[in-house]
């Protein structure tokens, strides 16, 4: 009967060492293969493998101290106790990454953040709110409302992908928890249908929503000094104290001087830690290199067929793209100035001629290490 207790203490460590591996960045191929439905099948079925494997120990467990060594099974047991709580609370994503437990966000006259941190941008009919990468970097998620309805403004630094979301799943407002990542990408899973979701693309992957996607607004990364310019009743997070020590380590993350293997860069192009600027037009995508874009300032070109002009502002870290007209010319830029057939725009694309009510059509684009984009945009283009 001992065989069955220390199959089921085997069994039940590489059941929780499992349930993690696939989900979180471990060493070996854990986040380099397609095993997202194979880690969502034994975190879906988990209380049913526990509850074997706990039976097998109880089964067991007579025999177990049937021995000479009884210190033997007792090991066993604190080996399991230790394994269980270290995978389930330790190593749990969202027990590593917490909310903000207080969302304070200040006008620009009352705020404390450094005018030259980057944030992620969002406006909608007038009102916008800034979210320093600092912090959402920490957070991995803020759940928030924009112009009356809930947003979700997300952020993974192992991809350096910013995204925004309404957080809409069945046609109600969804919370949503961290927990894990898939191909290096954060994963959040829905309160409702436990469905996953892939923060880089807004896609559920696995779950009863498999195949859904929750809907994107359109956002800038800016530093937020450019931010306030071109917002000034903006809106702007400020931290938790809570979690000022967190926030402290991302301090150098934005500017790429990070130490960590995961989140570090990589300053020549096309590295697998390359910093790229992506843009997706319908199924078509392409992706820009961030040096040559600091060269160019502006470059014309198209994705998908569509004419597009992607724009770096003289303060190297704000960046707009938006749909060129056509008929124009090519764009120029100078001192932050957009121009076209000798009509000039501001960074937002609106025309800055008083006869004129133009308005160039912005797009997403998307500040991202070069392995993220080109993992979950598997046939993009590069400029």
């Amino acid at each position: 009967m001992k065989k069955l207790f220390y199959l089921g203490v085997i069994g039940l460590i590489l059941f929780e060492i499992a349930k993690v591996y696939f989900i979180m960045p471990m060493p070996g191929a854990s986040q380099h293969v397609n095993s997202i439905d194979l880690a969502y099948f034994l975190h879906n079925q988990r209380w049913i493998f526990r509850g074997l494997f706990v039976l097998l120990i109880v089964a067991g467990l007579a025999g177990a101290f049937k021995t000479n060594k009884k210190w033997l099974p007792v090991l066993m047991m604190l080996l399991v106790a230790a394994i269980t709580y270290g995978t389930n609370f330790e190593m749990a994503a969202d027990t590593m990454f917490y909310q903000p437990k207080t969302l304070l966000l200040k006008n620009g006259k009352e705020n404390k953040v450094d005018k030259e941190r980057l944030v992620i941008g969002v406006e909608e009919n007038g009102e916008a709110k800034a979210y320093p990468i600092q912090y959402i970097g920490y957070h991995h998620q803020v759940q928030d409302q924009l112009n009356g309805k809930p947003i979700i403004v997300t952020y993974c630094t192992v991809c350096r992908t910013g995204r925004v979301f309404e957080p809409v799943v069945n046609n109600k407002p969804e919370l949503f928890r961290l927990v894990g990542m898939d191909h290096f990408n954060a994963m959040f899973e829905d309160g409702s249908t436990h469905s996953w979701w892939r923060q880089a693309n807004g896609e559920a992957i696995a779950g009863p929503l498999k195949g859904q996607i929750l809907p994107e607004l359109h956002s800038i990364q800016t530093s937020l000094e450019e931010w306030i310019k071109l917002h000034p009743n903006t809106l702007i997070m400020q931290p938790d104290p809570d979690f000022q020590m967190k926030y402290d380590s991302m301090s150098r993350y934005e500017s790429g001087k990070g130490k960590s293997a995961l989140t570090k860069t990589d300053s020549l192009s096309w590295k697998e830690k390359s910093w790229v600027v992506g843009i997706q037009v319908g199924k078509q995508s392409k992706a820009f290199d961030w040096n040559r874009l600091k060269k160019e300032r502006v470059i014309n070109s198209e994705v998908g067929g569509s004419p597009m002009v992607l724009v770096l502002a003289t303060d190297n870290k704000s960046f707009f793209a938006f749909i060129r007209p056509t008929k124009t010319e090519a764009f120029s830029i100078k001192n932050d100035t957009l121009f076209s057939n000798n009509r000039p725009y501001n960074l937002l694309g609106k025309s800055l001629a008083t006869e004129s009510t133009d308005a160039l059509t912005p797009i997403n684009a998307y500040q991202e290490f070069w392995h993220s984009w080109q993992t979950f945009h598997p046939n993009t283009e590069r400029y």
